[in-house]
């Protein structure tokens, strides 16, 4: 389905975003040299993003490719801690990340790279829009933060969170309402709230996300497995609806084609909030534009997503000399400051998320 209904799209920087992505790795130190040039490429990070924001400026596109790449470095951080049992470590990560989204450019030098990294994404990122849509992506960041943590616990713990529970904590997990966000920078427009709330574009914009997350899970179940992960919807299946592994993938594989239809279903709605945008003023005509690049975007999350799933080394587990342990992570812990406060951030109020993947 995805095949034939979503053409594959690539940015024109591609090439060049590729070769940029590996020296910010090094530079950053985020993945150290020799796994940067053992892995960067085949993990195809950049590829993922490219064909996420056809029509970003360059800049744009390196700034949204070097988050997309850190938040696999973080994600990557996250099992190691969790395994480990780093729990002082990963905390200050937290508050770190947390305090960066408000004043980014005082975390630039900060000695943890994942803070630093961070720092440099979100500052490159908050020049574009203005201060509401920072505002805005700074606090639909911070729940994805507290969704880490609360999975940290869990992971801990050994608890598999409830089907119900998981789809909730997923949408955090996975930063849907980030990724929309960055829809507009590459639009060059702030979309208004009676357009971002349309139930129309929502849903087009929930079913892509929803699709990447199942699709995501459906790929590295093996993965998630073979590491004794609790976070999948798969592992969620089996422990709380008593299904086989069997079922569990044929399940996850429903609700990943149901997300295709959704989408499908819903486009043309949002084909005609655009046009009606467009009344022939000059506003009305950008925003119009603008619903409609995001939209065209929102399509090409199926296609950059089903490919990088089959072409990137992350999942390949079969082919890994330890199935426990990625040979493109490292395994050390953060490293160590000056005056680190080891206090606990503040846990995520699942409740208060809107199960439907609303957003504030």
């Amino acid at each position: 389905m995805v095949e034939t209904e979503f053409p594959r799209h690539l940015h024109p920087h591609w090439p060049k975003l590729q070769e940029n992505s590996r020296a910010w790795l090094l530079e950053k130190r985020l993945m150290p040299p020799d796994k940067v040039a053992a892995y960067a490429d085949g993990l195809c990070y950049t590829d993922l993003v490219a064909g996420y924001y056809i029509g970003a400026s360059d800049e744009l596109l390196e700034a949204i490719a070097d988050l997309s790449s850190w938040f696999f470095g973080w994600d990557d951080r996250h099992d190691r801690d969790a395994v480990h049992g780093r729990t002082a470590q990963w905390r200050r990560l937290c508050q770190g990340l947390h305090r960066t989204l408000e004043h980014p450019r005082e975390h630039l030098d900060h000695p943890d790279p994942l803070v630093a990294g961070f720092a440099d994404c979100v500052l490159r990122l908050y020049g574009n829009l203005g201060p509401r849509w920072n505002a805005r992506f700074a606090r639909h960041f911070h729940p994805v933060i507290d969704a880490y943590d609360h999975e940290f616990g869990n992971r801990r713990n050994g608890t598999v969170p409830g089907v119900a529970a998981y789809v909730e904590l997923r949408r955090l997990t996975f930063a849907h309402w980030v990724w929309i966000d960055l829809l507009e920078p590459t639009a060059r427009c702030e979309l208004p709230d009676a357009v971002r709330k349309h139930p129309a574009y929502r849903a087009a914009a929930l079913a892509t996300q929803d699709f990447s997350a199942w699709y995501n899970d459906l790929c590295s179940l093996p993965k998630e497995l073979a590491g004794d992960e609790v976070h999948n919807l798969g592992i969620s299946l089996i422990q709380h609806e008593g299904m086989s592994l069997q079922e569990a993938v044929a399940e996850v594989h429903r609700r990943v084609s149901d997300c295709v239809r959704d989408f499908l279903a819903v486009e043309p709605e949002v084909l005609r909030l655009a046009a009606g945008l467009n009344d022939g003023s000059a506003r009305g005509e950008e925003l119009g534009n603008a619903v409609h690049s995001c939209l065209f975007n929102m399509r090409n999350w199926f296609s950059s997503v089903y490919w990088f799933h089959h072409e990137s080394g992350r999942y390949r587990v079969e082919s890994w000399d330890d199935q426990t342990l990625p040979p493109y992570v490292s395994d050390t812990a953060a490293p160590e400051f000056p005056g680190a406060r080891t206090a606990g951030t503040p846990g995520i109020a699942l409740a208060e998320t809107d199960p439907s993947g609303g957003e504030e």
